[in-house]
């Protein structure tokens, strides 16, 4: 499939604008759960899910903004996702924060693949990507771990 270089960019620009949305739900669902959760439990999940979610959200964005700034594309408005009803636990909630980053780390990662940010990127985008990932990678290990204490 050809494209335009323009069209490369803007297809990087949605493809960031999906992944960072998913981590915002991600955030979203965190927030809620720790309100379920008992001071030392809202703490851990503070500590190991929310702070490195909360950080790639804020990487990812400021990605966005660069590579749109740098190839003069317009910008997008980034959107608080609703609150979430806390029909399904905090287990579920967090289930489903993982999930949201597991769906973001999905998407940065076929961009990764794609070659597009080799092909019509530049090094910041390529540096960024890679960041964002990181900071989502551990994820679900971390979360494992922290649902297996919940209650103890």
């Amino acid at each position: 499939m050809s494209y335009t270089t323009a069209e490369g960019r803007q297809q990087i620009l949605d493809d960031l604008a999906g992944a960072a949305d998913e981590i915002a739900i991600a955030l979203a669902l965190l927030s809620e759960a720790y309100e379920h959760l008992d001071e030392r439990a809202a703490e851990r999940l503070e500590e190991q899910l929310f702070q490195p979610i909360q950080t790639a959200y804020g990487r990812a964005k400021r990605v966005y903004a660069g590579f749109a700034e740098r190839h003069e594309l317009s910008g997008y408005t980034f959107q608080t996702p609703s609150p979430v009803a806390p029909s399904t636990g905090t287990k579920g909630l967090i289930d489903a924060a993982v999930d949201a980053a597991a769906r973001a780390d999905g998407m940065l990662g076929e961009l990764q693949d794609s070659m597009l940010p080799i092909e019509v990127g530049d090094v910041e985008l390529r540096a960024g990507l890679s960041e964002v990932r990181e900071l989502i990678g551990g994820v679900r290990v971390r979360a494992r771990e922290l649902v297996r204490t919940l209650g103890r």
